[in-house]
């Protein structure tokens, strides 16, 4: 605990560091309106706060990375995305679609609900279940650190990922493109989009077809274990009926079909089973495997314009997703365990929100509701008869929120954010086996104040409290009615941050400390020697940081370094087996890094570097089990003629791409 301490206070030492010399060395507007402005990093615009902001004017700790960016770094799923995030993990669980995501240390590993949720265009996606979306026709992404539990409500208590489609227009744009590479794979993605009648409708299309050879392979049937498939494909249609009104439709569909997991035994669970001890990247299963899953995605956004400032926006969703497997978990001839599985999951939600952004007074007030339906059948076969089970089971629930936030300034330099969210949730569970009947509710008030401090027109430094929490749910597997049900995991954060850009706006310097109090911790506790249930007996603490510097400092390089700190332990936590206090918490990597430098020649040359580092991190609450610090290193070459049309406003793109990339 002293050397966080220490490194937490080497990180506030470097924040206030950052404001004082950012300060002295930053020029006025005034001053930087008579000097050339070469080379300037643009703020972009963004809806973290769900009214449209400059990045750098959103007193919160945030990532938002552009179309430019997503193509030059590579980014293709969200576990490409992980690697450009301070404090961010993606974890793959090995089944299609199924993700899990780590952010400032919390983890989904108890329950199927995340503490990080995704919204793509207004999609909430908020438990393991298709935690996952192509980054392909996207105008911008934005990573929210820390609680969003007032505006973007449940399971948000670590923070938010916003993906926002590319919005069509009066210009005619399309591009596509090819990849072959190693172990045969193919890559097709296309995307078009422009008007159908000019300045009233406009639609857009992308696509993505992928494909590779598997990297296990089955000895005992002579075959590939893993290969990978999948589809995606998105319609998109926007109609301007009058100028003050904006309706659009946005349906996708993304489609696996795969072989069986990711993974093999460990050397222990062999060893447990009585087997030989498993060769790297080689299994003996006696079936093939298969993960084959469809995600259904569609939105409806209606905005309306009531007058100069005020806004009614309206968001309608429909989200399935539909898993469909079966595993060899003993990888070997020997029936010790296959499964089958069949889920469902599918959400309803419908947003109201009225917001207006004058000059002074900027407010939002809204409403929210959604209907989440699930259900999973799940049979484990085995030649052991206590291994055989079948799980079947329905669990339905709805939740209502009322919620608001508004920024008011106080004196010309300061101004006070006040925010507010209560949420109702009730649950109802049934299991066909069984025969338990069980229901639940919740309710939980999401506060945050925040007061924000312009030291100069480019610097701004930022102090808040706010609070987030994580939906409780059911243990569909107890016998003992006391631990048939969960509740929510509660979580307060308190943050000091500073934003700044410097050098003619070439250099974007941002930093943010934090510390964090999770109590009803959501954990794995064993209630014996042989059962494990989903409770609320853990209590958290965690301090850390990010900073993130981006520069400009020639015509076509640009360099960006980012780091993450977060130490996360146990306060208290014990069970049957064993005391877990102090101990850290799973699968939250000590540091997060990323080191990268791209250089574009206006000709057409392209090259990127990066070097992206994760520490150290436990696996198991007893941290007898880790996995080390490991550093990935990217490298891009592209040869672009069209590179240069990059640069319009306006402007038809036929673009084929011939380059190497090795990752």
């Amino acid at each position: 605990m002293k050397s966080s301490f220490r490194l937490l206070t080497f990180l506030s030492v470097c924040f206030f560091l950052l404001i004082s010399v950012t300060a002295k060395g930053a020029k006025t507007e005034e001053e930087t309106s008579q000097t050339e402005q070469p080379r300037e990093l643009g703020s972009i615009t963004v809806t973290a706060q769900k009214t449209e902001e400059k990045a750098q004017d959103v007193p919160l700790s945030m990532t938002v990375y552009g179309e430019n960016d997503i193509e030059a770094m590579g980014m293709e799923s969200l576990l490409d995305l992980a690697h450009f995030i301070p404090n961010l993990m993606i974890f793959s669980n090995g089944v299609s679609a199924m993700n899990s995501p780590s952010m400032r240390g919390i983890y989904s590993s108890a329950s199927l609900n995340v503490s990080n949720g995704l919204f793509v265009d207004g999609i909430p996606i908020l438990t393991l279940a298709g935690f996952e979306d192509e980054l392909l026709d996207i105008e911008r992404v934005e990573v929210l650190r820390g609680p969003q539990g007032t505006l973007y409500g449940k399971n948000t208590e670590t923070g938010a990922i916003n993906i926002i489609t590319n919005k069509p227009g009066n210009d005619l744009r399309g591009k596509a493109s090819l990849a072959l590479g190693t172990d045969q794979k193919k890559q097709v993605a296309l995307n078009m989009n422009g008007p159908i009648q000019k300045d009233r409708l406009f639609f857009g299309l992308s696509g993505k077809f992928y494909e590779k050879e598997g990297y296990i392979d089955n000895s005992y049937l002579d075959e590939t274990a893993n290969d990978k498939k999948h589809w995606f494909g998105k319609i998109q249609l926007c109609w301007v009926p009058v100028d003050k009104l904006d309706i659009t439709f946005i349906s996708s569909l993304l489609q696996y079909d795969e072989g069986g997991n990711d993974m093999s035994l460990s050397d222990l669970g062999a060893e447990a089973y009585g087997l030989p001890a498993p060769v790297n990247r080689i299994v003996t299963s006696g079936f093939t495997g298969k993960n084959e899953s469809q995600t259904y995605a569609h939105a409806l956004n209606i905005s309306y314009n009531l007058g100069e400032s005020l806004k009614l926006t309206s968001t309608t969703t429909r989200r399935v997703f539909e898993d469909v497997g079966s595993q060899d978990w003993d990888f070997t001839p020997a029936e010790i365990m296959r499964i089958d599985r069949d889920t469902k999951y599918s959400t309803f939600s419908q947003e109201l929100r009225l917001d207006s952004s004058g000059d002074k007074l900027k407010w939002l007030v809204g409403l929210y509701y959604d209907n989440d339906y699930n259900d999973t059948y799940y049979f484990q076969d085995s030649y052991i008869p206590s291994m055989v089970l079948t799980t079947d089971r329905e669990i339905e629930g709805n939740s209502y929120a009322i919620f608001g936030q508004t920024s008011y300034p106080m004196l010309p330099q300061i101004s006070l954010v006040f925010g507010l969210r209560y949420e109702y949730q009730e649950m109802d569970f049934e299991d066909h086996i069984y025969g338990t009947v069980a229901d639940n509710s919740w309710d939980d008030f999401s506060p945050k104040v925040a007061m924000e401090y312009s030291l100069t027109s480019n610097i701004m430094a930022y102090a808040s409290v706010s609070k987030g929490y994580r939906s409780g749910g059911f243990n569909f597997l107890a016998t003992d009615l006391q631990y048939i049900k969960f509740d929510s995991e509660k979580l307060w954060s308190y943050e000091l941050g500073v934003k700044s850009s410097m050098l003619d706006k070439r250099l974007t310097a941002n930093a943010a400390v934090f510390y964090m109090d999770i109590e009803d911790m959501q954990v794995n506790e064993s209630v014996s020697l042989s059962e494990v249930y989903v409770t609320n007996a853990g209590k958290a603490s965690a301090m850390g940081g990010e900073i993130e510097m981006r520069a400009n400092l020639f015509d076509g390089l640009v360099l960006n370094a980012n780091l993450g700190y977060c130490d996360i332990k146990f306060d208290e936590f014990q069970d049957a087996i064993g005391d877990y206090q102090d101990n850290h918490a799973t699968c939250a990597p000590k540091y997060t890094f990323n080191l990268g430098a791209q250089y574009r020649y206006p000709l057409g040359f392209f090259a990127r570097v990066d070097l992206i580092g994760y520490g150290k991190m436990y696996l198991d609450r007893a941290n007898t089990y880790s996995r080390d610090a490991f550093e990935i290193i990217n490298a891009k070459i592209e040869i672009d003629p069209n590179a240069v049309a990059l640069k319009r406003k306006s402007y038809h793109e036929k673009t084929i791409r011939f380059g190497y990339t090795h990752r």
